[in-house]
């Protein structure tokens, strides 16, 4: 095996495959099964985003399968399996992107001319800012690669890259890592048909107080209890999750009770009328079934939610964004001035090793120039001139470079799924924002372009973390540098065209949603969507002037606080963001991944702490398995044939008769802990030597 040799640190590396391996790597197979991947994952990813508001990486399972499915049915090497990889793992992270930002567009004030954000929410539009967004976070790595994932391979270990190169070599070698996640993914399908279909679990348990209780108006505890949500605290583990949970519990079992006692309901409806949430105080129906005749709410809790809490957690995220930025600057300096050195070490195509061989620094170049110029022709990026569209353009690969730039450097220390890409698309935001007042663009025609450079920055942020982790595993196992680049392209274009339909598939609203009045199921209870609103929240306050300062301020000044205290601000902002229906069955994940810890410490065994771990994969089946099932059935859903079958089969009815409803609540409690307890007991196993 050849040498490689770390230029900043000295460390050597031994790739798998040497440079002068004869072995297939860049085949028709392979990119197609990759490519089948980035849909299948896209679309799953693109439900988790919209109903929690996270993602989870999707290397790991991708590399699974193509080492279970590729090397049994297709026969791949090793290099081949790691282009299925890298091309499937681009589907993940531009959904997260897009989720993230782009249902902002629906949330956006309507201009003087009639024509609104939501407008901009179509499926043409989301394609192309998905794929241009994706292609631009691999375009800017293409230079980056060498100084950080082979210059700092000592410094920059790139979690989920290594682990998944360690899925690569141990399949190679014979490893099984496969089972476990298909037992996972095979409980959460079934537990999803019970759910979802035939309704023998219930949905969200709750417990509520009642707005006339005189000492706790209003408390809700409830949890959406899906396998989906328990994976992801799994995953995540127990420090994240209590954090995520905790800022859920001060929200729904503090300030709303508070809230509720203290601001009269009339006020409460005026407020969700000036959100647009409620159209006029005396109209019935509305975020929390609002009552004109008996002014008051079916459900308090909510509606106090929709009015202040959410406001207050859009501003503590925010804060929380921002705070991780400033942490995080001293790296943003450093990888700043790495990649300009970097762009003068020019590669000698000659005598260039296989394993070093990058597309050409001209891509670069040309791509640039070549998204800026389509951007200011192409009739779905919102402007009315080419002055518009050009500054867009230019601000999107100026943001992007240094963004890209910074996410990369980021997730080769803490992994990919703790990238903060909402603190630099909130500053993206801003900075944009301030340029365009800068140039007298105020107002709501404005908005639509604001979100497009912050959308794109997002996408190009997230799947160059993806795409950093997938050229550490290539460089790990010998991989040619210029095949997987290549194949990222393919694969976030393949993805764009999935990721579009999907969210326009989920946007749609159910019967039910419809005599609500309710037009777009995104934004709604079903997917709230939260970093949209979000994004949208900062884009009307800016450059509309029409912001609830007071109400963001005391968001914002609750993350500084519990950063003060030494807890991450940015995860306890989400969660009290987040319903509480989101967070508490995420909570009850990562507190079965501590007590499996726990127990193996006690025991002196050896503590699960790889994404290879069989805890892990048995969780990564739950998420795979539960986001799957809610995109097929909400497929099948907006058939009204198909969804009136649904509502016949539904055994609800006669569950709720035969325990009563509280009864009907515990029974699916009791099955959620049966799926906790298979975690456990799947958690507690052996590791895999």
């Amino acid at each position: 095996m050849a040498e490689i040799t770390a230029a900043k640190n000295s460390v050597k590396y031994e790739p798998f495959i040497a440079p002068g391996q004869n072995v297939t790597e860049f085949s028709v197979k392979a990119v197609v099964t990759g490519a089948l991947f980035g849909i299948l994952f896209g679309a799953a990813s693109v439900y988790l985003a919209l109903k929690a508001g996270l993602t989870v990486s999707a290397s790991i399972p991708i590399a699974v399968l193509a080492i279970s499915l590729g090397r049994k049915f297709l026969h791949t090497t090793i290099l081949e399996n790691n282009i299925i990889q890298t091309t499937g793992s681009a589907g993940e992270s531009i959904a997260a992107g897009v989720v993230f930002t782009l249902p902002g567009f629906l949330f956006l004030t309507a201009s003087a001319s009639g024509k609104s954000g939501a407008d901009f929410f179509n499926y043409w539009t989301i394609l192309t800012l998905a794929m241009f967004g994706g292609l631009l976070g691999t375009l800017m790595m293409i230079p980056l690669r060498r100084s950080l994932i082979v210059n700092e391979h000592g410094n920059l270990p790139y979690p989920e890259g290594t682990a998944c190169a360690s899925v690569l070599i141990a399949g190679e070698k014979g490893g099984d890592f496969a089972k476990t996640a298909y037992q996972g993914l095979g409980f959460a399908l079934v537990y999803a048909m019970l759910q979802k279909v035939f309704h023998v679990v219930a949905e969200v348990p709750a417990l509520v107080t009642k707005q006339t209780n005189k000492i706790f108006p209003s408390g809700t505890l409830n949890a959406d209890i899906t396998p989906e949500y328990m994976g992801v605290g799994y995953i995540i583990g127990p420090r994240i999750a209590g954090v995520l949970v905790a800022g859920g519990v001060l929200a729904w079992l503090g300030i709303i009770p508070l809230i509720a006692s203290l601001v009269p309901q009339d006020v409460i409806a005026g407020q969700l009328v000036k959100l647009g949430y409620l159209k006029d105080i005396m109209t019935a129906g509305g975020r929390g079934g609002w009552d004109p005749t008996t002014h008051t709410f079916a459900d308090t809790a909510s509606a106090v939610y929709w009015a202040y809490v959410r406001n207050i957690g859009a501003g503590a995220v925010a804060m929380g964004g921002l705070i991780t930025l400033i942490k995080t600057f001293p790296t943003i300096v450093a990888s700043f001035k790495q990649s300009l050195s970097s762009l003068k070490d020019k590669q000698v195509a000659a005598g260039v090793v296989r394993t070093e061989r990058d597309l050409s620094f001209m891509t670069v170049i040309v791509g640039s120039i070549g998204l800026v110029i389509v951007m200011a022709f192409f009739p779905q990026i919102p402007g009315n001139s080419l002055f518009n569209k050009l500054l867009i353009g230019v601000l999107v690969v100026v943001f992007g470079f240094f963004f890209v730039t910074v996410s990369s450097r980021i997730v080769g220390i803490i992994g990919s799924s703790s990238n903060p890409i909402s603190g630099m698309t909130i500053a993206t935001l801003m900075g944009t924002s301030l340029i365009f007042i800068a140039v007298g663009w105020t107002g709501s025609f404005y908005e639509p372009m604001a979100l497009v450079v912050g959308s794109m920055i997002c996408i190009a942020a997230a799947n160059a973390g993806a795409t950093s982790q997938d050229l550490k595993t290539g460089f790990l196992v010998g991989a040619t540098p210029r095949y997987q680049q290549l194949t990222l392209f393919i694969g976030a274009i393949v993805s764009s065209i999935i990721i579009g339909a999907t969210i326009k598939l989920l946007d749609q609203p159910t019967p039910d949603m419809m005599t609500q009045g309710i037009v777009h199921a995104i934004g709604s209870d079903k997917f709230p969507a939260p970093q949209g609103t979000l994004m949208a929240t900062l884009i009307r306050g800016l450059l509309s002037f029409n912001l609830d300062w007071q109400v963001v301020l005391v968001g914002a000044f609750l993350a500084i606080t519990v950063e003060l205290c030494g807890v991450n601000a940015l995860s306890f902002a989400v969660g009290a963001y987040l319903p509480l229906s989101t967070t508490a069955p995420i909570f009850v994940g990562g507190a079965i991944k501590g007590v499996a810890d726990w127990a193996a410490k006690r025991k002196h065994e050896t503590v699960e702490e790889s994404e290879l771990g069989p805890g892990s994969l048995y969780a990564t089946g739950l998420v795979a398995g539960g986001a799957l099932a809610g995109v097929i059935i909400a497929l099948l859903s907006v058939n009204d044939s198909i969804f009136e079958f649904f509502e016949k089969i539904s055994a609800e009815g006669w569950l709720t008769n035969a325990f009563g409803d509280g009864g009907y609540q515990i029974l699916g409690v009791v099955i959620f802990g049966i799926m906790g307890f298979t975690l456990y007991k799947t958690a507690r196993k052996p590791l895999a030597k």
